[in-house]
């Protein structure tokens, strides 16, 4: 079966279309749509339901998909492998991060890499944490740099590389500051800022509410720290940020949690596939992120 033909295959079943698979493919519609059609014409069906602009699976794309998915990885697996087998460090490294870690903690660590390695063509996607997991088990990326899940992930190795404490920050103006100790009953009357529902900061701040049975007031949301920051400065709402992100503009507000209720944060690292082989850069990578690592 023709890898090129379940690429495109696979590429439309990300993407949703045939318009965007040829994008990320690098291909003209009619040519995705010509290597769809020599793979039924291989199968001896169709593998998507055409509605208008909508494509969907149909039952045959479904028996298709995971094996689809399977054989494309043991080519790359046997390609890289093959590759390796040189040790030389170069070639494409594909690694999702966050904009936080991009902007502060990756910048020293990527300097040193290029240099160490100019022969590795770096394709940095800044995107959400959450989204990195499943980039990860489609394959689109070798290595996430994120903020780790809470929970343990199927076939994902992840690594804690540094220890994030979050805390409570107000505007310097805002009525919570002029407490000596805020409570989470104070914090939930008045409006927060804070990352979407989805982040896993955003779960960290909800358990703690959930725990006491309070409300939480989310003026709005954005995953972009740097703005929350600077919403959170302005005094339009408390928001909870890297301790690292404190600067004259924000206070920190000493919040006490009832009970044994530990200080919120997040834990930093990095995550890869656990059953795919790491190419030369990326294994490079790692290491040098080993490197970078919290001693505590």
């Amino acid at each position: 079966m023709d890898t090129t033909n379940l690429t495109a295959f696979l590429a439309i079943v990300d993407t949703g279309s045939f318009s965007e698979a040829g994008e990320k493919l690098f291909l003209t519609q009619p040519a995705v749509s010509k290597r769809i059609a020599a793979l039924e014409e291989q199968l001896g069906c169709s593998v998507f339901d055409r509605i208008g602009r909508q494509v969907t699976l149909n039952e045959a794309g479904k028996v298709l998909l995971p094996r689809a998915r399977r054989m494309m990885e043991l080519v790359h697996d046997t390609k890289l492998e093959i590759i390796n087998l040189s040790g030389e460090v170069k070639g494409p490294l594909s690694i999702a991060t966050s904009h936080h870690i991009g902007l502060r903690r990756l910048p020293g660590i990527l300097k040193t890499f290029t240099r160490a390695f100019p022969e590795v063509k770096l394709d940095i996607r800044f995107v959400d944490s959450e989204a990195s997991y499943e980039m990860l088990s489609r394959g689109e990326i070798e290595l996430g740099i994120i903020t780790l899940s809470p929970e343990n992930q199927p076939a994902i190795h992840s690594e804690k590389l540094w220890h994030d404490p979050l805390g409570f920050m107000a505007a310097k103006d805002h009525p919570l500051t002029k407490l000596k100790n805020v409570s989470t009953e104070q914090l939930s009357q008045y409006q927060a800022v804070l990352p979407g529902r989805n982040t896993f900061t955003y779960q960290v701040v909800q358990n703690l509410f959930d725990q006491e049975g309070l409300k939480l007031q989310t003026a709005m949301s954005t995953n972009y720290l740097e703005t929350l920051r600077m919403l959170a400065a302005i005094g339009l709402a408390w928001c909870i940020l890297p301790l690292t992100m404190q600067d004259n503009d924000l206070d920190i507000l000493n919040v006490k949690l009832k009970g044994t209720v530990t200080p919120p944060s997040r834990e930093l690292g990095y995550i890869l596939h656990s059953k795919r082989t790491l190419s030369n850069a990326a294994s490079a990578f790692v290491e040098l992120l080993q490197q970078h690592k919290d001693d505590v």
